[in-house]
């Protein structure tokens, strides 16, 4: 369990300086830009909030899907700046974004700049498979909680 939570990935310098700039950087606008926002509107969001479709997230409350949300975009994104648990956090992210890109702007096109464009979700949301793909790299907290044993060559 350890080594699906916290497994870094590749330890290679050059490499792992690529991941950190694409986590920090893609975390830091989704933290920044999106979460904190709904965060700080969140009584004035709750009621009016979109509930997706998808069994068994149909059930969800207005509000409940408002805090899985930011669940996400909040803690999710917060852990890819850090690079903790970094694989759950990015799958937690990008299916936020399949929801957002799919349900909430589902009627809408897919380019910007036309309003409600997918564009914006599906940009994360391929940000997020790379790290799901790659890990975290070296310079991450993932790194330092899971130390292998023998050396990995990819």
């Amino acid at each position: 369990m350890k080594r699906f939570l916290f497994d870094c990935g590749t330890r290679d310098a050059i490499a792992s300086t690529g991941l950190l700039v694409l986590r920090a950087g893609f975390g830091l606008m989704m933290l920044i830009g999106h979460g904190w926002p709904k965060l700080q509107a969140f009584e004035e969001k709750k009621d009016g909030w979109t509930v997706p479709t998808i069994w068994p997230l149909s059930y969800m409350s207005e509000p409940v899907s408002l805090v899985a949300t930011l669940v996400a975009e909040v803690g999710a994104a917060g852990l890819l700046v850090l690079g903790l648990a970094t694989r759950p956090a990015a799958f937690l992210l990008a299916f936020a974004m399949l929801v957002a890109a799919f349900q909430v702007h589902g009627d809408g096109p897919v380019f910007l700049p036309a309003a409600g464009a997918k564009e914006p979700a599906l940009l994360y949301l391929f940000a997020c498979l790379a790290l799901i793909i790659a890990g975290a790299g070296r310079w991450s907290l993932d790194a330092g909680i899971y130390k292998e044993k023998k050396r990995r060559f990819f």
